[in-house]
């Protein structure tokens, strides 16, 4: 867990939102919502809104501290978290978890890292919500492979270098790398890659797109812990990934020239590091 610097809220800052149209979280319901990439500042209205309504919040290992703060304290907190290496819920228990408390009539908030549907298994966990015949809403957060990279000065895309981008998982269902991803396709159809929960197997990835065709000397930007006070970044090429050791997790991996840009984009330093809401 992150260890965040903890600032009081200001009486009537999101006074604004009292009043707001947003849907009732009705009882017996899911809000599936995106807690963004790390800072918790970096979430929707909607997702506000949600942690105000929700009875019983079920987060992932990568939600804030200051983020699960914001709902009142009468909310019931559950961690459901995976972490790599770790003894974890089985996502089959976490779909079961989330439709018996639908079904006592609670209002759930299911809170994951990132956005539901971007290698959150969110479609996973909405599907079996539908199967029972749970109502459910999606709430889209900002993926880690976007605001997480953009907190370290790296757009993902840029019309000077690249017109495509991939997105790529670390690790399959097993746990393994990826068994079924074309690698020579993959090597060469995007400029960008971006990937996901690879840092346990970042070494044999890269062996794989080097044995591919990609170049060794393409720049590789690693950035731990995005979008909070602890980010790091690691600026490497893809020969020499192998060489890393003891990189900091969570992080989100861009491979491509996209990278370069953190020469004049690092903006998220010094100071700013300092605000826990971004």
């Amino acid at each position: 867990m992150f260890d965040w610097i903890r600032r009081p809220f200001r009486p009537g800052h999101f006074a604004a939102l009292d009043h707001a149209d947003f849907p009732i979280m009705e009882p017996g319901t899911v809000w599936l919502v995106g807690a963004g990439p790390g800072g918790p500042g970096l979430v929707t209205l909607l997702a506000y809104h949600a942690l105000s309504q929700a009875d019983v919040i079920v987060h992932d290992a990568l939600v804030s501290p200051d983020l699960l703060a914001m709902a009142p304290r009468r909310t019931q907190r559950l961690f459901a978290g995976k972490r790599g290496g770790r003894p974890s819920p089985k996502q089959a228990d976490i779909s079961l978890q989330l439709i018996e408390l639908a079904k006592a009539g609670k209002r759930v908030l299911r809170l994951k890292g990132g956005d539901p549907f971007m290698f959150g298994r969110g479609g996973e966990e909405a599907g079996a919500l539908a199967r029972a015949g749970v109502p459910f809403r999606i709430v889209p957060g900002i993926s880690a492979g976007l605001g997480g990279l953009a907190y370290a000065g790296v757009p993902v895309t840029h019309r000077d270098t690249n017109q495509a981008v991939i997105f790529l998982t670390g690790h399959d269902e097993t746990g393994a790398v990826p068994g079924g991803v074309d690698w020579p396709a993959v090597a060469k159809a995007a400029p960008v890659i971006v990937m996901f929960m690879a840092i346990k197997h970042l070494n044999s990835i890269s062996q794989k797109l080097l044995a591919a065709g990609r170049d060794g000397a393409d720049r590789v930007a690693i950035v731990s812990h995005a979008s909070t006070p602890q980010q790091s970044v690691i600026e490497t090429t893809l020969a020499e990934v192998p060489g890393l050791v003891d990189v900091p997790t969570p992080a989100i991996v861009v491979l491509g020239p996209v990278s370069a840009y953190r020469e004049t984009l690092d903006w998220y330093v010094g100071e700013a590091r300092r605000h826990v809401f971004g």
